[in-house]
């Protein structure tokens, strides 16, 4: 039996979750309007969107934030051996994947402070727009934080060198969730 890949299992929590969602679109679909103010069935839709934005965008900060800070981990560790002073610009690269979290919690705060009419009337616009930035911010952050860890590599066995074109490299996956966040403030109902 194949060893699951990390990929692999990312792929299957995508398919897991597009299973749920569409799991309680037909079950709210069914669900009556609730009474006194509550949440109906097609509102639940939108509110499910709202905060699909934040907690995959912060799974994927996450796993960047992990995938970096294990290999600083490992470098640390082959410096201190070796007696050198520890790099301190490892905890930039490890850093660097949190900001798509605050991109999700952008996109998640401009979904939440719509109206109650809107929600309703939109709600599967809502969830669309909540799982592709949640699914945007999560990827982004998850491959920044995999060229993160690659860079602490290369600056641990290059002896510091190239730094800029790391964070550059960084960047570049850094301007993908930069363009979710922009791209879907554009189909956002108002």
């Amino acid at each position: 039996m194949k060893r699951f890949t990390q990929a692999r299992w990312m792929l299957l929590l995508g398919f897991g979750a597009m299973l749920l969602v569409s799991h309680v679109a037909l079950a709210a679909d069914d669900a009556p309007a609730a009474e006194n103010g509550g949440v109906g069935g097609t509102e639940l839709l939108g509110q499910i969107g709202i905060v699909l934005a934040l907690g995959l965008g912060a799974l994927g900060s996450s796993l960047g934030i992990g995938a970096a800070g294990m290999a600083a981990a490992g470098a640390w560790a082959k410096e201190a051996k070796a007696g050198k002073t520890l790099t301190f610009s490892y905890i930039i690269l490890i850093g660097m994947p949190m900001s798509q979290t605050l991109y999700a919690m952008i996109l998640m705060n401009q979904l939440g402070g719509l109206s109650g009419d809107v929600v309703r009337a939109n709600s599967g616009l809502l969830l669309g727009i909540g799982l592709a930035g949640g699914l945007g911010e999560m990827f982004s952050a998850w491959m920044q934080g995999k060229i993160g860890a690659s860079a602490v590599r290369c600056l641990c066995e290059g002896e510091g060198k190239g730094f800029t074109f790391l964070i550059i490299a960084m960047g570049i996956a850094e301007t993908i969730g930069i363009l979710t966040l922009a791209f879907l403030f554009m189909v956002m109902p108002g």
